[in-house]
């Protein structure tokens, strides 16, 4: 039984299928049908891969897997059994003889106020389509903008974190938005501006400073605003205000501070290291010789650094899943269990065009080398739809980028604060949210002001007694439509994905109201963007909400 398909548990359930042949019963539970390649993620949200091209199928790449869909929500260790809900709330049960935890990790948060409600994160698909729809209509609604001031904040965007995420996200979003506004032209003198925040001295501190040098000497050549020992106090609708006091006005805050561990290793009630499952080196969870976990959700010791565990990556995970189900073919077979030990095989960062910056094998390279370099690991990497990658890498270089809006993700459907990144909020779905510890302020008016590290996942934060800061003025909620006195209703037609809609009334009797269960706190919709069954916003001049 695996639970999650990331890059530790579809590498677990391909090495236990071609080892097993047919003769084990292999599951794997996720809640969506495919193994999501992250590192490509940047490249569909700047619109050089169609979504598709960075999912691949699981079952159509692992033959003799049997594919549950659906979301782990509890455990029994001590019965062997795994209880979910499938896409359609239906709840279901599993046993086990053998359980690999690779439910992977989700957006980081820190208590800063605001980010909350007005950030998004860049870990799952529905993210990466909103922010290339968002992303789109700033720029279009900024070249028909009458205001200077408003034009320039719809054409700024924040990305918080300088880790291998938040850098390629900048550097890939620059080129789309100066792609954009060949298009859409600006007034006259003003271009997108992207800042990338980082509290770290350095981009990609985690990198051989080399390394970290190419890439920042990319970023600042392309115009982006890279500001290093700085990151987010406070997020408004309007804008967000820096730790060194200046107040930056935009709608778009991408937020790429790293990750945590998924909250079900917590729910365990196993002992943990910063949120993740302590493991022995084989991946066994100690007292539970049946049970391992693997990737994001491990803390697995760092044989080569006693004392340390292995960092939250991609390439761990990758090879974590093959020693996992290496070690589940011993324990049934009789075997020796091998611990997990690791060579660094060099990193890539995919800075847009023909840029890159490169170690692999531990020989530093940058520019058209690195480029390469960076596009064949990829390709090698990536489990299925290689061809379909590389031929759209091919009509991105001889064509130019569509720049229109679909409209299928939502800023309300995208929260920060979810347990499931991989999952678009639907209308009237299931919530599987958790609350980050402190992600308050704290009850005497304490403001904790956190500072944002590095891609990494690490963080460090400082507690500041101030005052908690002043609400921000809002104008007083209009009468939006509803039902009118005489009862007639109000039906809203929303329309597509540039966020129009039209009203029309229908004369009926109102419904009997319909007992519902009370509803969460969502972020705000966006401007011109209604959630399900509200009605229309009266102010079309309204800024974004849920943005910044």
């Amino acid at each position: 039984m695996i639970v999650g398909a990331g890059f530790a548990g579809y590498r677990t359930a391909r090495t236990l299928a071609r080892a097993a042949r047919g003769r084990a019963d292999i599951t794997l539970l996720n809640p969506t049908d495919y193994f999501l390649y992250l590192p490509l993620l940047p490249q569909v949200a700047a619109g050089i891969l169609e979504p598709r091209r960075v999912t691949v199928s699981l079952s159509g790449t692992l033959p003799g897997v049997r594919l549950v869909l659906g979301e782990a929500g509890r455990i029994d260790l001590d019965a062997r059994t795994v209880h979910y809900t499938d896409p359609e709330d239906t709840p279901g049960t599993l046993t086990y003889d053998r359980l690999v935890l690779a439910a992977g990790s989700v957006n980081k948060l820190l208590p800063i106020p605001g980010v909350a409600e007005h950030a998004h994160g860049f870990r799952g698909l529905p993210e990466a389509l909103y922010l290339r729809d968002h992303v789109t209509r700033q720029v279009e609604l900024a070249g028909t903008a009458d205001d200077a001031e408003e034009c320039a904040a719809r054409c700024t965007f924040v990305v918080v974190g300088a880790g291998y995420t938040g850098t390629e996200v900048a550097a890939h979003g620059q080129l789309f938005t100066d792609a954009l506004v060949r298009s859409h032209p600006l007034r006259t003198g003003m271009r997108p501006r992207w800042l990338l925040l980082d509290v770290a001295e350095r981009v990609l501190p985690e990198l051989d400073e080399r390394l970290s040098r190419t890439a920042d000497q990319v970023l600042r050549e392309r115009g982006v605003d890279v500001r290093m020992g700085t990151s987010v106090k406070e997020a408004t609708r309007d804008g967000v205000l820096l730790t060194d006091g200046e107040f930056v006005d935009t709608r778009t805050l991408v937020w790429c501070v790293g990750v945590r561990p998924d909250p079900l290793a917590e729910s365990l009630g196993l002992p943990l290291e910063r949120g993740r499952l302590l493991v022995e080196p084989t991946l066994q969870v100690p007292g539970r010789p049946e049970v391992f976990a693997c990737g994001d959700a491990a803390a697995v010791p760092d044989l080569d650094k006693p004392g340390q565990y292995t960092p939250m990556t991609a390439q761990h995970a990758w090879r974590q899943g093959k020693v996992a189900a290496q070690n589940i073919v011993a324990s049934l077979t009789g075997g020796t269990p091998r611990p997990y030990r690791h060579k660094d095989l060099g990193f890539v960062v995919d800075l847009g065009g023909v840029k890159a910056a490169a170690n692999p094998l531990g020989v530093p390279l940058s520019g058209l080398p690195a480029g390469a370099v960076t596009r064949g690991y990829h390709l090698a990497a990536m489990p299925g739809n290689r061809v379909r990658v590389a031929a759209d890498w091919l009509l991105d270089a001889v064509l130019p980028r569509q720049a229109v809006q679909l409209g299928l993700v939502r800023s309300w459907s995208v929260p920060l604060d979810t347990a499931s990144p991989e999952l678009a909020r639907v209308p009237g779905g299931r919530e599987r949210q958790r609350q980050t510890a402190g992600s308050a302020p704290e009850p005497d008016g304490t403001a904790v002001e956190s500072a944002v590290g590095g891609g990494g996942g690490e963080d460090t934060s400082r507690t500041i007694t101030s005052p908690t800061p002043a609400p921000v003025k809002r104008e007083p909620a209009k009468r939006r439509p509803g039902h009118a006195a005489d009862g007639t209703a109000v039906e809203s037609a929303v329309g597509g994905g540039g966020g129009e809609d039209t009203t029309r009334t229908i004369t009926s009797p109102t419904p009997d109201p319909v007992k519902s269960e009370p509803a969460k706190r969502r972020p705000g919709p966006e401007r011109g963007e209604n959630p399900p069954g509200s009605a229309p916003a009266d102010n079309d001049s309204t800024p974004e909400e849920g943005h910044h």
